[in-house]
């Protein structure tokens, strides 16, 4: 499944079958549908990585980092710190 495409829409949003979400210009694995979640943003949220190098971060806002590839520096949006669905989880 390739992730952060958004020519034609996000169409992950509301998917929700097992699998590995890849950066849509390399193929690097990003996230786990383990780590996915429903969330009220208009696209997809996960709680962490699926490896420790998937993504590059640098800190743009206060809580908040910009997300890139770890391969290619492909943008990917996020990481919202203390967002996520339990107390001190992030959300991508």
């Amino acid at each position: 499944m390739s992730f952060c495409s958004f020519l034609g829409g996000e169409v992950f949003k509301d998917h929700f079958q097992p699998g590995i979400y890849v950066c849509a210009k390399c193929g690097h694995e990003l996230f786990s549908s383990r780590a996915k979640y429903e969330h009220s943003s208009p696209w997809p949220a996960f709680t962490e990585t699926i490896h420790e190098d998937s993504v590059a971060k640098r800190k743009e806002q206060p809580g908040a980092l910009k997300v890139s590839c770890g391969k290619c520096g492909n943008g990917l949006g996020h990481e919202f710190l203390n967002d996520g669905p339990k107390r001190g989880q992030s959300r991508f």
